[in-house]
């Protein structure tokens, strides 16, 4: 094996971790996989003995490449309406793949993407490498440019933030589950006592439509507000399949067609639902298992 082979293997071989930061960071397969290549590139117009510690020497790369896509996204996104939301991963019967698995171990859901989204992106990055990756101040400062204790506050405020926005659910996959299976039911029915029931009163709805949708709306808060606008959705809800979405519970909603029309992931705490985040952006449902069924799988159809 010569030199250009056995570093493509080491390569190789941190590939799924670099690939895990750049989408803690990102929120996108595409643009991860993009910062990622970008760092072999630059690996590979590197003298590889030269580097000590190839797993941290490609982590700052990619962390850095990351960093500077998030600055150019932000700027980009300021007349964006609506929440913006990460590429979900969704596994709809059955488990996620071992690829899959690997971007989602952490349970970052959709609602802490939505969170990380509205950091500058040096407190991101700060919060990811530090909260989410182990990472010791001392290494993540040279990364964002800071002393490590400049850096220790940036995490420290991204990480307020976080527990200021973000619900954590606080039951068990398979409750959750249980709640949505009830909620997809009670939608079929046009139950919406039920429906009503099942929402926390200060639940908050989201929508990632894409820039220039007019499916585009500002988050809606408050129980008959969101149920409301649910109901503008109930012709849909036969064509709803449930999954499990970034490790929380969700559904994935179709047309008649068979085509998939939306993700949605649900945040329940205290027994009910308090977040609802679809994602409707064609661009980011693009890797969505078109599993959805034309008719409805309820017991009138067995």
């Amino acid at each position: 094996m010569n030199d250009r082979d056995l570093l493509a293997e080491q390569f190789e071989h941190e590939r799924p971790q670099l690939r895990r930061i750049a989408y803690r960071m990102l929120g996108t397969l595409d643009e991860a996989d993009d910062a990622v290549q970008e760092a072999w590139l630059r690996l590979s117009r590197t003298d590889g003995s030269a580097v000590d510690n190839l797993g941290a020497w490609l982590t700052t790369v990619v962390s850095r490449v990351c960093l500077d896509m998030l600055r150019s996204r932000r700027s980009r996104r300021e007349e964006f309406v609506g929440s913006w939301m990460p590429e979900p991963i969704v596994a709809v019967d059955g488990a996620p793949t071992p690829e899959e698995e690997a971007l989602i171990a952490d349970g970052v859901g959709l609602a802490l993407y939505i969170v990380l989204e509205t950091l500058a992106p040096a407190e991101r990055l700060a919060f990811v490498l530090h909260d989410m990756f182990a990472m010791p101040f001392d290494e993540v400062a040279p990364i964002v440019g800071r002393s490590p204790e400049a850096a220790r506050q940036l995490a420290s405020r991204a990480r307020r933030r976080v527990q200021g926005a973000h619900p954590e659910p606080d039951v068990a996959l398979a409750e959750q589950k249980r709640v949505v299976d009830a909620f997809l039911a009670a939608a079929r029915e046009g139950d919406f006592d039920a429906l009503l029931e099942m929402l926390d009163p200060d639940v908050t709805l989201r929508v990632d439509a894409g820039p220039d949708s007019p499916l585009a709306r500002e988050p809606i808060v408050g129980a008959e507000a969101v149920l409301a606008e649910a109901k503008r959705f109930s012709a849909l809800a036969p064509y709803s399949r449930p999954a499990i979405v970034n490790g929380v519970a969700g559904a994935v909603i179709g047309r008649p067609d068979g085509t998939v029309y939306s993700v949605v992931a649900l945040t329940i705490a205290n027994g009910r639902i308090n977040a609802i985040d679809f994602v409707v952006d064609p661009a980011k449902l693009v890797r969505v298992r078109p599993q959805i069924v034309s008719a409805p799988p309820g017991p009138e159809r067995q």
